[in-house]
């Protein structure tokens, strides 16, 4: 694509990433001239694609993602801080969905506890904590992040690059919700991956910055400070407690979170 378009530097960084996912193309990384230089930036970059997103009848913004909440993902990403990523619409699906691996260029799994608030939580209300944001949950569901590595090697890229195309979000599968949430004690809930009936991680809600809803506190947080909200019906994957794993196709993927039960996804 060229990098000699019309627009800001966030807006044509944003036009090469959105061609790129659309196009399930390789990306070596930005032009220099346009890549973000700050995870501001990045996110600049990111607000900007949700627009090129939605003009194109892509998808639009049904929830959001946090990535590299857990010491687990930190290490595995070598990212030190939690990034926030959006999930589009046409990417959500529920437990027992069969996805056509070749959609994606490198598809992964990860491990997660999802949230669907009840409630707004806006920007004029903050700052939020784990109290504030536990009232506007409605319901909590295992749920499953899919992943796409769609760059040559994400490696030698930055925090700033990967936030700015949504933190590697491709989806979500989510199972069924749990309404009676509060009887559970999200921070000591056990929960693990199989890949095809193989576990191949475990971990627990507290490995999520010590509590789950203190990774959507830090969400809505972080969206106030840009003078954004989360919204009514906004599903929230929180972090995976196991490492991410690249799936193969015809491989089934089922995560078991204790109390909330599970989701399962098979790439056909």
């Amino acid at each position: 694509m060229s990098t000699e378009l019309p627009g800001s530097d966030a807006a044509i960084a944003a036009r090469i990433i959105a061609l790129n996912r659309m196009e399930r193309g390789r990306l070596a990384g930005l032009p220099e001239d346009f890549a973000p230089k700050s995870v501001d930036e990045g996110y600049r970059v990111q607000a900007e694609l949700h627009g090129v997103y939605a003009e194109a009848r892509y998808g639009v913004v049904a929830g959001h993602k946090i990535g590299c909440t857990t010491q687990v993902m930190q290490e595995y990403l070598k990212i030190d801080q939690p990034c926030a990523g959006a999930i589009l619409d046409r990417t959500v699906h529920q437990s027992g969905a069969a996805l056509g691996h070749a959609r994606f260029v490198r598809p992964g799994v990860e491990c997660e506890m999802a949230v669907r608030l009840a409630l707004p939580l806006e920007a004029k209300d903050a700052p939020f904590d784990r109290a504030r944001v536990a009232r506007a949950v409605g319901e909590v569901m295992a749920g499953i992040e899919i992943v796409d590595d769609r760059y040559e090697d994400w490696r030698q890229l930055d925090a700033a690059t990967l936030i700015a195309d949504d933190f590697f979000n491709a989806g979500a599968v989510l199972g069924p919700p749990v309404a009676q949430w509060q009887r559970l004690d999200l921070a000591r809930i056990k929960g693990s991956m199989a890949i095809n009936g193989k576990t191949v991680g475990t971990g627990t809600g507290a490995d999520v910055m010590g509590h789950p809803l203190e990774a959507l506190a830090w969400l809505a947080n972080h969206r106030a400070r840009r003078g954004l909200g989360l919204a009514l019906g906004d599903v929230v994957l929180t972090g995976s407690i196991v490492q991410t794993h690249w799936i193969a196709q015809g491989e089934e993927a089922v995560i078991t979170l204790d109390g909330l039960g599970q989701a399962r996804v098979k790439f056909t």
